[in-house]
């Protein structure tokens, strides 16, 4: 038998313009599909896409505003855990709790471009946002002034001035009177 000759093959399906005839008529409706109004529910469908869209906009834009909040008690955590010594890792701690607030505070507009939406309102999700930033950045700074490299006293200005007198020392053992 040559080849492509004498044998149709089950599979084969014949292409051709039906544009002419209805073919929908022709092919009866799947299971469980019945065919109504396009426009109704088509309308319907999507305004509930879109309110559904915009529900699950605003949940994730409140979800990003609170993401600092994790960030803060991590950074407590580790600068809890490096102590309050000067040394290579507790300024390293200090530094990064710094500058990660201040590099989000940059770009506030950035995180929250996703969910610019007219019907969703970003703004309390923002100022939640910039409220736990500044807070870890307070953070940062209380941890300055624990390691003491602040400047808080006149002497860390002025050079002529004699260093701050410690009010509290602390001691154990027997008093040697």
């Amino acid at each position: 038998m040559e080849k492509g000759k004498g044998l149709a093959r089950r599979w084969a399906v014949e292409l051709h313009d039906a544009s002419s005839s209805s073919s929908h008529s022709s092919v009866p409706d799947p299971p469980g599909f019945t065919r109504s109004a396009p426009d109704a529910d088509d309308a319907a469908g999507a305004r509930q896409r879109k309110d559904s869209e915009t529900a699950w906009k605003a949940q994730k834009a409140w979800e990003v505003a609170q993401a600092p909040f994790k960030n803060l008690m991590m950074m407590g955590f580790m600068m809890w855990m490096a102590g309050s010594t000067v040394h290579l890792f507790s300024i390293g701690i200090t530094f990064s709790a710094l500058w990660q607030p201040i590099s989000a505070l940059r770009s506030v507009g950035k995180v929250f471009e996703p969910f610019k939406d007219p019907r969703v309102d970003t703004l309390a999700p923002k100022l939640l946002f910039i409220a736990l930033n500044l807070a870890a950045m307070g953070l940062g700074v209380w941890k300055l002034n624990t390691l003491g490299l602040l400047p808080t006293n006149a002497s860390d200005w002025v050079f002529s001035l004699a260093p701050a007198r410690e009010v509290e020392y602390a001691g154990g053992g027997i008093p040697l009177h």
